[in-house]
Parts: C-alpha cells; sequence; structure tokens
C-alpha cells in the first residue's frame, strides 16, 4: 500500500529550500490529472498548492516522480509579481500615471497611462504563461535534481518519461503542444549531456 504521508514528507524534503517555503503538497484523489497547481495571482497569498493524486502518483517511479514534482514546484517558484524588471517598473509607473492624471482631472492623459498600464500588465501575465517558462522550469527541476543526486541525464530521462507516462495515466490520447515541446528539450538535454561523457 502507498504511504502518502511519508511520501509527502520526502517529496518536501526533496524540493529546494525556495519551494518549501512558497508551495504545499495536498492529496487530491478525485482529480484527473496526476500533478496539478493553480496559477497564482498577483492578489492571492498563502502557499501554492501543488495537487497530487497519488493513486495515479504511485505508478510512477522514484525518478520519475522527483522529476515530475521539482518541475511543477520550480515553475510555480519562478513566477514573482513583484521583482524589479522591465515590465513591472511600466505596470508601476502606469498606475502611478492613471492616479496623477485623475487627481490632476486630465481623462485623456489618464487613459494613455491605463492603456501603458495594461499593456505592461498583460506582458507580465503571457510571459509567466509562456512556453519558455515551461522549458526553464524543467531547466531548474533538473539542476536541483543534480544537487540531490541524480545524474543529469537521467534526470531529463526520467522527466521526459514522467510526461509521457502521466498522459497514459490520465487516459489522454495525446500530449499537449507544450508537453511536446518540453519532451523535445528534454531530449536534446539527455542526449547532449550523454554524449558530451561518451568516448
Amino acid at each position: 500500500m502507498f504511504e502518502v504521508e511519508s511520501e509527502i514528507r520526502r517529496l518536501t524534503e526533496l524540493m529546494p529550500a525556495s519551494g518549501r517555503m512558497l508551495t504545499k503538497i495536498v492529496y487530491k484523489p478525485k482529480q484527473s490529472r496526476l500533478i496539478d497547481s493553480n496559477f497564482p495571482k498577483p492578489w492571492e497569498r498563502g502557499d501554492r498548492l501543488v495537487m497530487i493524486n497519488f493513486d495515479l502518483w504511485q505508478d510512477l517511479s522514484q525518478g520519475q516522480r522527483d522529476l515530475l514534482l521539482l518541475s511543477v514546484v520550480c515553475r510555480l517558484v519562478n513566477i514573482r509579481w513583484f521583482k524589479p524588471d522591465l515590465y513591472q517598473g511600466l505596470t508601476l509607473a502606469g498606475v502611478a500615471g492613471v492616479g496623477l492624471q485623475l487627481w490632476q482631472q486630465d481623462v485623456l492623459g489618464a487613459l494613455v497611462a491605463g492603456g501603458l498600464t495594461t499593456i505592461a500588465g498583460r506582458q507580465i501575465w503571457q510571459n509567466y504563461r509562456s512556453n519558455e517558462r515551461e522549458v526553464e522550469a524543467d531547466a531548474s527541476a533538473i539542476k536541483v535534481a543534480v544537487r540531490r543526486g541524480y545524474d543529469q541525464a537521467d534526470a531529463a530521462h526520467y522527466l521526459l518519461t514522467a510526461l509521457e507516462k502521466a498522459a497514459q495515466l490520465e487516459n489522454r490520447a495525446s500530449l499537449s503542444f507544450t508537453e511536446l515541446l518540453r519532451c523535445q528539450n528534454l531530449r536534446l538535454l539527455k542526449n547532449s549531456q550523454r554524449s558530451s561523457v561518451s568516448p
């Protein structure tokens, strides 16, 4: 019998320190997805939940489970709404501009500043939901796995096979476009790593 509580403890220990601080693993036996998480909104506080159906989870090998969890956790940890960068600076400037223009009763100025805020905010939102972020999360997961004792090529292989096996366990006919992109990247990473160590 698969022991859920001990697996949650083991997976929590596997996470990077930032993952332990920001995320929490919860058992969701009714969900159709093997592992899932809600996209965190800027106004939400509290733990970012990683929801796992442990009835399906136990059909993966330990390496597959570890890398799949690390990928999800790394994606969640890398979503930082309040860090200084160009688009966040533009968003803040736009919000300040809207306030100033409304205070000065300049409707046209408020509309222009509001448009700037909307464009910058939309860019931030789309950036965090892009396919590139999924690929980056996979690369981060592999780095964490290497620090936990995995070989890099093996870690890439475990994550690749976990993505494929998850689709089977969820009774999906095929992988999504994003999953196919991730699998292609993981194959390249695995093959390049193995070829670099071969004589």
